[in-house]
């Protein structure tokens, strides 16, 4: 029979020192480090929290909570539709607003309709407004040839415009545009601003409008009596005065035919008369066509002669 003590030491491992096992030396005092550092962190992990660690997991909860049922239940839409979004909003209480526009080059814009075209409202912040994307956004207007857009901080935004120049008004099935020069389109005529511009009619009709103002030259004091241009088969001009009358024009030398109806309008008013159309395409000649009434007037004053019964 063997005693504890010679049971423990008959199991015990040899030491290092004394020829026993190296490897399980190591492998037993890697294992008490082990423990040691299990310890040491099971000890931490019982120490007293912070002072307040408790309230501020709370306070977390509670805005963690509040912000989920802010995101469900619509308000935070409702508060991006009123007040845009939570930067803007902040960038605007911290006095980086757009309270300060200067707008420079517009002619016949206004400023609500540029500041709309830039996608610019009181819920935009100077701090976080995209320049570079107003910018593009008012050169896509047809109206506007160049634009720049400036942030002065904190709170003044500065736009200079080069507009296109409306020039004339061009009406093609139905559908009347504003045109440049050059006749390209500018836009769609929306108000009553571009009324007095000179207004041509038909295919085709808004490449030559230099033919159109030149006509409206030689008609002399009778321009502004000249409601429209109409091209007739990309051929020739028609004149739509304003009373209604229609004045035909040749195909060669139309301001030949409109000095000759300045000249008969300064002798004989031949536009203040009961007449529907002024036919002047043959070189030297004049035809009238009355209206129903002045007709049958100049018929009951003039009838024809006819064999008595």
């Amino acid at each position: 029979m063997r005693s504890v003590s010679e049971a423990f030491a008959l199991h015990a491992p040899a030491p290092a020192y004394a020829g026993g096992d190296i490897a399980s030396t190591r492998v037993l005092l890697a294992g008490e480090r082990s423990t040691r550092s299990l310890f040491a962190w099971t000890g931490r992990l019982w120490r007293p929290a912070p002072r307040g660690l408790g309230l501020a997991l709370a306070f977390g909860l509670i805005v963690g909570v509040a912000v989920f049922g802010f995101l469900r239940g619509g308000e935070y839409q409702s508060f991006v539709a009123s007040q845009g979004s939570v930067r803007d909003f902040i960038a605007r209480a911290l006095g980086f607003d757009i309270a300060i526009v200067t707008i420079s080059g517009q002619a016949e814009l206004r400023e609500p309709e540029i500041l709309a075209d830039a996608g610019i409202s009181p819920k935009n912040s100077l701090l976080f407004l995209d320049a570079a994307q107003a910018r593009a956004r008012l050169e896509a207007t047809p109206l506007i040839k160049q634009a720049s857009v400036r942030k002065l901080y904190p709170n003044h935004l500065v736009i200079d415009l080069v507009e296109r120049a409306p020039y004339a008004l061009w009406q093609k099935d139905g559908q009347v545009n504003i045109v440049a020069a050059d006749g390209a389109i500018i836009d769609q005529m929306r108000d009553e601003r571009f009324v007095g511009l000179p207004f041509v009619v038909g295919e085709g009709a808004n490449e030559r409008l230099p033919e159109f103002t030149a006509l409206l030259a030689a008609a002399s004091e009778l321009g502004p009596r000249i409601r429209a241009g109409v091209l007739v088969a990309n051929r020739r001009w028609n004149l739509k005065m304003a009373s209604g009358v229609d004045v035909m024009l040749p195909e060669t030398n139309p301001q030949a035919a409109v000095a000759t109806l300045v000249r008969l309008q300064r002798e004989s008013r031949v536009l203040d008369r009961d007449v529907i159309s002024l036919d002047l395409r043959l070189e030297g000649r004049m035809f009238a066509r009355l209206t129903e009434e002045a007709a049958a007037a100049r018929l009951a004053a003039h009838p024809k002669k006819g064999g008595a019964t």
